[in-house]
């Protein structure tokens, strides 16, 4: 187990934690819950032996093996798979050792090397990495690409495998899921619950705690309190230890009050004298009960749309795509992802983009906010229509050297050269007064963008968003890097917003909390979805398995070419000559000769599967007894020996198995020639 023991932290002179005290059980999932700022990430420092306490003790199993993903942006050409499969440390060491054994004569220490790499599970690396990467939602087609290739996100998509991949004792995650889409967020719970581990996680998305922890921890003015229970039985706790200590503290202050009238009313009486002293001790000696200091919560609202104009907009027969690069050959055709798009948003309507990994919904979004022009089909927007755009990117548009007040300032003389004024008021006080709202106040109006958190250049982008007063708001991904009070605040204000709002979240309390509807983007098309999000969950998961299903497929199909292209085009030409209409004795004929055509083209390849059915069922059963072999006592050189054919046999068989594939896909296409 994991101790903790009057524990203090500092982070030069600010204390995060004092006087922490706390136990973490075998197997127990942990969320690690506060404020930006409280800690959070000094006490993963402490886990994982990077920060040491100041004072106190803290012991963790030395034995223990522990996995965390690196917040390091991976820059490699290796393929996806041999990168995530490097994250099993075990796996690295086993094939260390066989290296080095190999290059001895050392019999004894070489068969202990095998079976230590069969033990690590050198024969499945490759299928347990693939399905990682494939679970956090990349295409069959991605697995073998260089990491360099993968933009940013999809990297750090890459360090989570990475993390997952490496077998552990305690598993440390920070925000697991800022980069995730929700089709991946699902598969990840179903990962997390299986997790046999101690876990430790921080994250602000309320229903993913809800879903993996059970128990949390909360830091809070540098105290640290465990609670059993997942994040709402921590908030239902938490609130009633606040209502408990509030009327503690009520109950104390007027005991006080007391004390200190018949004290003021009574010290100069030389006969109460004595009963005064009394009380001024007990008070000195009371114990003080701390008043309930409540969070600094942040709210903000979106102001009052200028104007409404009904329809919003509207879309006919509507593709929407990226075009050909710059540097495409001429003719090139635009990449289409979704078409007929012929919809309608309505002032008022609340609807949530929903769709698995890669089906468009950004796409869509960013079409829709003018980022994409259609690629076909007509957009018709209603007179007067102000778009806000919450990108997943729009942190990176800010300007690291510039201060929250430049940026306001910048937007200001936009609106005015475009034009888009809407009654905002421009002077630099006024716009320091609208920084104020945001928590921008003091000496951040003048903080470097570059030296801010995530969630203090997301609170920027609200501020600046919400300053343009839109009528349509378009929030793709919006509460990545925003902490559970700050999405409470932006799900309140999107409430209360009088305007449209289209969202596009892997949040679920978000999407529940402000959505009334929601548009399904899948198969290149839009329709309406009719279910809730725990339909959609369920949906997704059986999406997941379809979209991988027919990427499997397509690989054989493509591996297949060389081996059954010849033989079906050789049906072809009887199989159409067969269509023809003919008189019914000489069709006979015709299809008897077909027939047999067939069967001269099926010989070849029926009796090199009958071989390789030979082989594959005589290395199975040597390969069972290879198991058994090395399940028992052996002599060092033995053990060498039997590892290394075990390896050959796996090898084979794996080679076999493509084999088979492909005879069996080359004799059913040849059957479906001659339907």
């Amino acid at each position: 187990m994991i101790t903790i023991k009057n524990v203090t932290l500092r982070r030069s002179a600010k204390v995060l934690l004092e006087g922490a005290t706390v136990t973490l059980n075998p197997g127990e999932k942990v969320g690690l819950v506060g404020r930006n700022g409280a800690g959070k990430s000094s006490l993963f420092a402490l886990l994982n032996g990077n920060l040491q306490e100041d004072t106190g003790e803290f012991y963790i199993p030395t034995q223990w093996r522990m996995g965390q993903v690196s917040q390091d942006m991976p820059e490699t050409e290796q393929s996806a798979t041999e990168f995530v499969i490097e994250g099993d440390t075990v796996l690295n060491d086993a094939r260390t050792e066989v290296k080095a054994a190999e290059a001895t004569d050392d019999g004894e220490r070489l068969g202990n090397a095998y079976m230590a790499l069969y033990d690590a599970g050198e024969h499945d690396a490759q299928s347990r990495a693939q399905a990682l990467i494939l679970g956090l939602g990349f295409k069959t087609t991605e697995l073998d690409n260089p990491v360099n290739s993968f933009s940013g996100g999809w990297r750090m998509r890459l360090q989570l495998a990475r993390a997952l991949m490496c077998p552990s004792d305690l598993l440390l995650l920070d925000e697991p899921t800022n980069h995730l889409d929700l089709d991946a967020l699902v598969w990840l719970e179903a990962w997390l619950k299986r997790y046999e581990g101690t876990m430790v996680v921080i994250s602000h998305d309320r229903e993913f705690l809800d879903a993996v922890t059970n128990v949390t921890l909360h830091i809070d003015a540098g105290k640290l309190v465990r609670y059993g229970g997942n994040y709402s039985k921590f908030e239902d706790m938490r609130a009633e230890q606040m209502e408990l200590q509030q009327n503690a503290f009520s109950k104390q202050q007027d005991k006080i009050a007391h004390l200190q009238k018949f004290i003021a009313r009574f010290k100069a009486k030389a006969s109460k004298a004595k009963q005064a002293q009394s009380r001024v001790k007990a008070l000195d000696r009371m114990e003080k009960i701390a008043p309930l200091l409540a969070e600094a919560d942040f709210s903000f609202e979106f102001k009052e749309p200028a104007n409404l104009p009904n329809p919003m907009l509207s879309m006919q027969g509507v593709s929407v795509g990226y075009p050909a690069p710059a540097d495409a050959p001429a003719g090139t055709p635009p990449t289409v992802i979704v078409q007929n798009v012929s919809r309608s948003v309505l002032a008022g309507q609340r609807i949530g983009i929903l769709g698995a990994n890669g089906q468009g919904k950004s796409t869509l979004v960013k079409t829709i906010a003018r980022d994409l022009g259609a690629l076909g089909g007509e957009v018709t927007e209603g007179k007067g229509l102000n778009i806000g755009y919450f990108a997943q990117q729009e942190l990176d548009v800010l300007h690291p050297a510039d201060n929250p007040l430049d940026h306001m300032i910048a937007l200001a003389k936009k609106l005015t050269i475009d034009g888009k004024l809407a009654g905002q008021a421009t002077r630099e006080q006024d716009l320091r007064s609208f920084l104020g709202q945001f928590n921008f106040g003091g000496d951040m109006v003048k903080q470097a963008v570059g030296s801010m958190s995530g969630g203090e250049k997301a609170r920027l982008v609200l501020c600046m968003l919400v300053w343009q007063r839109p009528n349509l708001l378009l929030m793709d991904e919006p509460t990545n890097h925003l902490d559970l009070a700050t999405r409470e605040a932006l799900s309140m204000a999107l409430n209360e917003f009088e305007g449209t709002v289209m969202l596009v979240s892997h949040d679920r309390a978000l999407l529940r909390a402000v959505c009334d509807e929601f548009w399904m983007v899948s198969r290149g098309g839009v329709e309406p979805f009719d279910g809730d999000l725990d339909d959609y969950q369920r949906y997704l998961l059986d999406e997941g398995k379809r979209l991988r299903a027919e990427a499997v497929a397509a690989a054989n199909a493509a591996a297949l070419k060389p081996a059954v292209v010849a033989p079906v085009a050789e049906v072809a030409a009887p199989v159409a000559k067969a269509a023809a209409p003919v008189a019914s004795r000489d069709q006979r004929k015709e299809d008897a000769q077909l027939r047999k055509d067939i069967n001269e083209k099926k010989r070849p390849l029926k009796k090199e599967f009958d071989g390789v059915e030979k082989t594959m069922a005589t290395l199975e059963s040597e390969k069972t007894a290879l198991h058994d072999k090395l399940a028992t006592p052996l002599p060092p050189a033995e053990i060498a020996e039997a590892g290394k054919r075990l390896k050959a046999v796996e090898d084979e068989l794996a080679e076999l198995e493509v084999r088979w594939l492909e005879l069996t896909e080359a004799m059913d296409a040849i059957e479906a020639a001659m339907a």
